[in-house]
């Protein structure tokens, strides 16, 4: 998928607006349409190609990613970048520095579920460099 209009056609979600709230925490322009905020956070994330969210942590909780659309990448903190394609599932246990985003080419969609626990909370921290990213094939 090279562009919005294909996307937005094969997206079983509405994009939603673009996603301001936490622009300081991506490279590029991703797009947040919470889907439910009742007992479970589910939120569908669209990322434009080579938008990418910075390094984080989910305390406590932790986080489920459902890949919709496109092709993306999932990286743990010290290993090697996953690359993520439509019925991919990634289980983010808490306490797992990690990033998450498009691949330079493609858009990528994702549903994120929040795990709910008890003082569960997100750590932003420093971006993906453009350095590490470009390795990525």
């Amino acid at each position: 998928m090279s562009n919005k209009n294909e996307i937005v056609k094969e997206m079983i979600f509405p994009i939603g607006d673009k996603n301001n709230a936490f622009k300081d925490y991506f490279v590029g322009q991703s797009y947040l349409n919470m889907l439910t905020t009742e007992r479970v956070g589910i939120g569908n994330v669209t990322f434009e190609p080579k938008c990418r969210n910075n390094w984080h942590i989910h305390h406590k909780g932790g986080q489920i990613l459902l890949v919709t659309g496109g092709r993306g990448y999932y990286q743990e903190w010290g290993k090697e970048a996953r690359e993520l394609f439509p019925g991919d599932v990634v289980n983010i246990p808490p306490e797992v520095k990690h990033w998450h985003g498009a691949s330079k080419d493609s858009w990528f969609s994702h549903l994120a579920v929040e795990v709910p626990a008890d003082g569960a909370s997100n750590e932003w921290l420093e971006a993906v460099s453009d350095d590490d990213y470009n390795k990525l094939k």
